[in-house]
C-alpha cells in the first residue's frame, strides 16, 4: 500500500495584486484549504498585469510586506516570489507562472490554482487561457447565487465543462463540486467550484477609503488585519499624500 508520504502535496497558488491583501483573501485561501485539504497555499503578489498596465497603486515590496503580515500564523499559507516582477519589466502570465512552479515542485504534488469568481470571469482574456486550466487545477471561490451556466460560459474558448458534477461534497463546514474540464485535444481536468462563500470586501473600496481624510480607524480594521492597517497608516499608503506607482 502507498504510504502518505509518497503521495505528495497538495499546493495551491494563489496570485493577485493584494492591494492590499484583505478578509476577503483569507477567506477564500481559508475555504480552500478546508475543501481540499490543502498542505500549501502560495500568496503570491504579482510585478506587472497584463491587463493592468498601468499598474498597482502600491509598489511591489509593500504589497508583499502586507500580504506577509496579512498571512502571519495562518498554517500552510506562504509567501511565493513566483509572480514577483520581472528583470526586465515584462508583464507576468500566469501560464508561465504556473508551468515554472510546476517544474519546482515534486512530481508527486498536485497542483491547483485558486482564484475568486471576479478573476475567474475574466480569465478567457488572459495570455493562453485555454492552456491554464491544464497546467494547474482550477479552484473557484464563488459568490451567492452565480449559476453553474454563467460560470461555464466564463471558461475559454475550446474548453467544455460537464454539467454533472464528479462529486458534490463538505470538508470541514465548506462545500466543494468538483467539475469536469475537456480540452480540444481530449486534455481532461478538474475545476473545484467553493459555492456561495460571501466576501464582499473590495480592495479598490478600500483604497477609496484611505484617500478621505476624515476616515476612522474602524473603518480599516473592518476590511483588513490590525497588522496589515498599521502598515498602512505608517506608510500612509494610498493617501493623498502617498506617491502612485506607475509600474512594478
Amino acid at each position: 500500500m502507498e504510504s502518505f508520504a509518497n503521495r505528495g502535496q497538495r499546493i495551491a497558488f494563489f496570485g493577485g495584486s493584494f492591494d492590499p491583501p484583505h478578509f476577503g483573501h483569507l477567506a477564500i485561501a481559508r475555504a480552500a484549504r478546508a475543501a481540499l485539504s490543502l498542505n500549501r497555499i502560495l500568496f503570491a503578489p504579482v510585478g506587472t498585469q497584463p491587463l493592468k498596465p498601468i499598474g498597482s497603486s502600491a509598489f511591489f515590496p509593500d504589497r508583499l510586506a502586507m500580504t506577509e503580515l496579512a498571512i502571519a500564523g495562518e498554517q500552510g499559507f506562504e509567501i511565493s516570489f513566483t509572480d514577483a516582477p520581472r528583470p526586465d519589466g515584462a508583464p507576468n502570465y500566469t501560464l508561465t507562472t504556473l508551468v515554472n512552479l510546476r517544474t519546482s515542485i515534486s512530481p508527486l504534488d498536485q497542483l491547483y490554482f485558486l482564484l475568486g469568481a471576479d478573476s475567474f470571469f475574466n480569465l478567457r482574456h488572459w495570455h493562453r487561457a485555454a492552456d491554464i486550466p491544464f497546467a494547474a487545477q482550477l479552484i473557484v471561490a464563488s459568490r451567492p447565487g452565480e449559476s453553474l451556466s454563467s460560470l461555464a460560459a466564463a471558461l475559454p474558448d475550446g474548453i467544455q465543462l460537464d454539467p454533472a458534477p464528479v462529486f458534490d461534497s463538505s470538508c470541514r463546514g465548506v462545500r466543494v463540486i468538483e467539475f469536469c474540464l475537456h480540452g480540444v485535444g481530449g486534455e481532461r481536468t478538474s475545476l473545484y467550484l467553493l459555492p456561495g462563500l460571501n466576501y464582499e470586501v473590495s480592495a479598490s473600496l478600500i483604497r477609496k477609503q484611505c484617500r478621505i481624510e476624515e476616515t476612522g480607524p474602524d473603518a480599516l480594521l473592518a476590511s483588513v488585519p490590525q497588522s496589515v492597517a498599521d502598515y498602512i497608516r505608517s506608510r500612509r499608503l494610498y493617501s493623498s499624500l502617498a506617491p502612485t506607482a506607475t509600474s512594478d
